[in-house]
């Protein structure tokens, strides 16, 4: 495990991202609007891997799905970031503020085992 703080981590790989977009001229490629479209698909290509799964196949994928799927998140991931990089979003800010928000929003004591939407406990 490396010493330096996740932030760190996510800085270099978007600076990586960024120089890698860059040596294929493809920040022209690169808006928002093309981005998002881009992570919505991959996201469809995640799905993919479970769809007509049963809920205990879904747990227990064998390590050629494992793998598979490893490579779509990670392309969820890589075009997360990219798109966090060109908006100028700092994601790992965007993240703990949101986890704060949803600490909020459910209340362990009251949310603890249940898939209720927030609105359920905004109510209460």
């Amino acid at each position: 495990m490396s010493d330096r703080p996740p932030t760190d981590d996510i800085l270099v790989l978007q600076k990586s991202l960024r120089a890698f977009a860059a040596a294929r001229d493809w920040e022209q490629f690169h808006s928002p609007k093309n981005l998002a479209m881009a992570l919505a698909g991959e996201c469809g290509e995640v799905l993919e891997h479970f769809q007509w799964l049963t809920e205990t196949q879904s747990v227990t994928l064998d390590a050629e799905a494992k793998r598979e799927v490893g490579y779509e998140l990670a392309d969820v991931f890589i075009y997360t970031l990219r798109l966090a990089d060109v908006l100028g979003v700092d994601v790992m800010q965007a993240a703990r503020d949101k986890m704060a928000i949803n600490d909020g929003r459910y209340p362990a004591a009251k949310a603890r085992g249940s898939a209720a939407r927030a609105k359920t406990y905004e109510s209460e």
